[in-house]
This record gives C-alpha cells, structure tokens and sequence, in this order.
C-alpha cells in the first residue's frame, strides 16, 4: 500500500489523527518513533529551520526539497504545508505535481496573497475567492493518484469573519477539496461549530498561543475534527533545548550532560544507525558464503 491509501484507510478509521508538525528528516523520524501514525511538514518550522520566519521566503523547490528528505526518512504518510500553491493556478500545477513526485501523501493550499504570514499573525490578506477555488480545482485536476490528498486552507476568519471561512469552506468542498482547514477560528464555540458547519472532514490546527483557545485533543475528536496538526511542538521545543544547551556551555566551560545522557552512538540510532550498519559487511564474500550454507 502507498503512503496514499496509507493515509486514506487511516482517515476512514474513527476518530481523529494527530499529526505532530516536523521540519526536517530527524524530526520526521522522531515523530515516527514516538508511534503517530503520520507526520505533518510544517512550513513555519521548515521556514525557521532555514534560517527564515513564516512570512513566505521560501521557495516551492525549497519546500518540495525538504518534503522529499522526510518522505525517505519515514515510513508513515506525511502531509505537507504547500502555502499558497506558489502562485496562481498555473504554478498550483506544478506544486500538485512535485510534492506528489516527492512521495507527499498530501498537501493544504490556503487563500493568502503571495507572499503569505503565518496563520496565527495579524494583518493577513486574503485574494478573492474565486482565484482560490480556481487554485484547488487545479490541485485536484492535475493530481495523477486520485488518493492524493487537497486540502482547503482558509484564512478569511481573521479579517472577514466567521460566517465567510465557513462559506469558502463549503466552496472549496464543493471544488473537490477532500478536506477543509478553517485557520485560527477564535473562541471554544467556533472551534466546535466547524465540523458541524463544514460538510466534509475538518482539520484543526493546534498553536499554543495563538489566535485559538488551547483545546484538548479529545475533546477536539468529541467535536468532529478528523486531523489535527500540531506544527509549533517541536520547532519551539529545539530552540528552547538549544538555547538551555548553549547557555550551560557558556557558564560551565564543559560539554553539558545531554538529555538523557544520549550518547554519539545513541543519536546516530535514532537516524538509523543499525539498519544501516547491516551494509558495511553484508554483501562480502565470506558473507554471502556464510549465507548460503
């Protein structure tokens, strides 16, 4: 089964995924090890990762690129921040195409102006409705495994209400979207008025301290919601660890203890060290004589 279907039984199943937010192949692993059964590209961390905020610096071979590296580094289904499609409906093509050639089980395309901002920052602006749609029909027509997910993200909440994401929601269903990402809705009862607005599955973007009010996955799942994405949790995690890890280098003249006093060897297992140190001497002859004994 490709990470398509992959993802596609796992949205049949009841319930609600949640897709921790990675930005790089490590992270993607990590993700992995810790037992969820898909990993989210965040484009904030993947943007921070490259030295940048989220305000849309990144290129789409940037973003593909990355994606790519987390594909070959996981064997779950991952989904991927493709931002505003890169332009109008004709670069949504080739996005639809590269991310798909990367091996992405999916992609959200959202309704922000290029250059876009964060969800979760002020002063976002939206283009007209109709070039968005034209975006996801575009996604949707140009995908060749019809498993591939389009996913819907709309903005409009901030600067046009509540009402308006919900219509540009449906829309966007009704233009073949598989599912609809309402950004940042603003209070407990938006958060569970979407699923029950939106006629297709909803997904739900979790960002400690941002515009939503801090929710509980389960209750979330009670509510209707059929992924949530956390993309903050470990991007904000490294650079507290990191700056925690330098600032007792610079006070204590010595290398600090690492978490859990990890060691080199243990590091490199958990970028798969075993599995490939099973190569250096496998394909020898004596090995391969040994073998066929």
């Amino acid at each position: 089964m490709n990470q398509t279907s992959k993802l596609r039984a796992l949205l049949r199943n009841p319930g609600m995924l949640v897709a921790p937010g990675a930005y790089d192949g490590l992270t993607a692993r990590l993700v992995e090890q810790a037992g969820f059964p898909l990993v989210y590209m965040t484009g904030a961390g993947t943007s921070v990762a490259h030295g940048y905020p989220d305000f849309g610096l990144l290129t789409e071979t940037e973003m593909v690129a990355n994606a790519a590296r987390m594909v070959r580094a996981i064997e779950v289904p991952l989904v991927a921040d493709a931002d505003t499609g890169y332009g109008n409906e004709i670069n949504t093509v080739r996005t639809v195409q590269d991310y798909e050639r990367a091996g992405v089980a999916g992609i959200h395309i959202e309704d922000q102006v290029s250059p876009k901002r964060c969800g979760h920052l002020d002063d976002k602006e939206l283009v007209p409705q109709e070039d968005w749609l034209a975006k996801i029909r575009a996604a949707v027509a140009t995908r060749r495994d019809p498993d591939f997910m389009v996913i819907a993200r709309t903005d409009s909440r901030a600067s046009m209400g509540f009402e308006e994401a919900v219509g540009r929601s449906n829309a966007a269903l009704a233009a073949g979207a598989d599912m609809v990402f309402l950004e940042a809705p603003q209070t407990m009862e938006e958060i569970a008025a979407v699923p029950k607005l939106v006629r297709g599955p909803c997904l739900l973007n979790v960002v400690w301290g941002g515009k939503t009010p801090d929710i509980d996955l389960l209750e979330a799942e009670k509510f209707g919601y059929k992924l949530a994405i956390v993309p903050g949790l470990l991007f904000k995690a490294a650079i507290g660890a990191c700056d925690d890890a330098l600032a007792a280098l610079k006070a204590e003249h010595r290398h600090p203890v690492p978490h859990g006093r990890m060691t080199v060897r243990d590091a490199f297992n958990r970028a798969g060290a075993r599995e490939w140190d099973v190569f250096r001497t496998k394909f020898r002859d004596a090995d391969i004589a040994k073998a066929a004994e």
